[in-house]
């Protein structure tokens, strides 16, 4: 019979697979002590420009009090040659009891139509503490040469 054994490396409980007499054992990390995974959604995903596209970035699982992820900078790069960066107070870190910040919502509005890339860090000072990457197709619109809605110029 196999069951889970926890172990140690270094200071971090570790998934990993130990083989003790007939089998593989499977050591897992548990949900409080894993890091929690960034996701970042576009909507709407294709627009025609001028668009104005919504943003959430956001922290799913880990633990509410994880140390690395309380109170990071977010850097916003859009794409389109811009950035936006953000940073706050924050109280000290105490463990057990500060809460990290699971969800960023913003707006940033495209004139121009192209596809961008999208990428959302949270970083602390210069270090890239975690990422994640999305993409937003733009449509030549009314206001472009060759836009919806307009006709082809008569000579």
């Amino acid at each position: 019979m196999t069951r889970p054994i926890p172990f140690r490396i270094g200071a971090a409980l570790a998934a990993a697979t130990l083989w003790l007499g007939a089998g593989p054992v499977t050591a897992q990390k548990t949900g409080q002590d894993k890091k929690p995974s960034l996701s970042l959604k576009v909507t709407p995903a294709v627009a025609f420009s001028p668009a104005r596209v919504v943003f959430v970035a956001e922290l799913r699982g880990g633990a509410n009090d994880y140390e690395e992820y309380y109170c990071p900078g977010i850097e916003w790069e859009w794409g389109d040659g811009t950035t936006s960066e953000n940073t706050e107070d924050c109280d000290p870190y105490e463990a057990g009891k500060s809460e990290i910040r699971r969800r960023w919502t913003v707006e940033h509005t495209y004139v121009t139509s192209g596809n961008y890339r999208i990428l959302f860090k949270l970083k602390r000072h210069r270090t890239v503490l975690g990422a994640a990457n999305a993409t937003v197709q733009i449509r030549p619109g009314i206001r472009e040469p060759g836009g919806a809605g307009l006709a082809s110029p008569v000579e």
